[in-house]
Formats: C-alpha cells, structure tokens, sequence
C-alpha cells in the first residue's frame, strides 16, 4: 500500500507558497474583485482539497501560468473550506459550479470559465 500511498498524497492539497495566489475566504472579496477587475483580470481557481484530478490540475496551471504574476491576480478558493463563497460565485456570475474550476474575470464579468482538464487548455496570457 505504501506505493499507492505515495502516489496519491505526494502532493500537498495546498497552492504552492512561490505561486502569487491570494486566498479568497470572505464575502466582501468578491466586490474587491469585481472592482479590480476593471484594471485587470482577475482570476479564480476553485480546487477541491479530497479530489485527486484538481490537485494534479492545480499543478499543472500553477507551472504553466507563473510568468503572469503581476499582470493579472489569482485567488485560490477552497471549496471545502469556503462552500458558501463557492455557491455565491456561482450566483453572482451566473456560472453553475464545478471543481476544479477557473474564472477569469474582466470588467466585472465573466469571460470565459473551465473545469477539470480544459482549465489548462487555456490560453490565459490572451486575457491579461
């Protein structure tokens, strides 16, 4: 058991501390991002801690997308953790919820949104 032990908890559940993700935990963030949205895009991704797809996920977008930083913000949201945020981005920007999930948002909107693999298919340099 010890080799499938290592292989589906190697990784941490958590966002990489070298990666600029910013912890969306409250209410009030989601005005702060829909106002900054106006200079710049804003990013969310929505990672599930038990779910081995959105860890590999989650790492593959932190290594594709680290040359970003400081052109765009990237909020990392618990969903096990902040449920409640979870639906109210849901609601708020009309995207039913998935895990993991992506959001790039712009101008106070939406402009595109992906789950599971095709969140890496995104080519997010386009949307700065």
């Amino acid at each position: 058991m010890g080799f499938f032990n290592n292989i589906f908890t190697s990784q941490p559940n958590t966002p990489k501390e070298s990666f600029p993700w910013k912890e969306l935990r409250l209410m009030d963030q989601l005005q702060a991002i829909v106002n900054d949205s106006k200079d710049r895009s804003q990013v969310i991704f929505k990672h599930s801690t038990s779910c081995g797809i959105s860890r590999m996920v989650l790492r593959q977008f932190e290594s594709q997308n680290k040359e970003l930083e400081g052109s765009v913000d990237f909020y990392f949201l618990d969903i096990f953790a902040n449920r409640p945020l979870s639906n109210e981005l849901a609601s708020i920007f009309g995207v039913r919820h998935e895990s993991p999930q992506l959001l790039c948002i712009k101008k106070g909107s939406v402009i595109f949104h992906a789950s599971h693999g095709a969140i890496n298919d995104i080519p997010l340099e386009k949307y700065r």
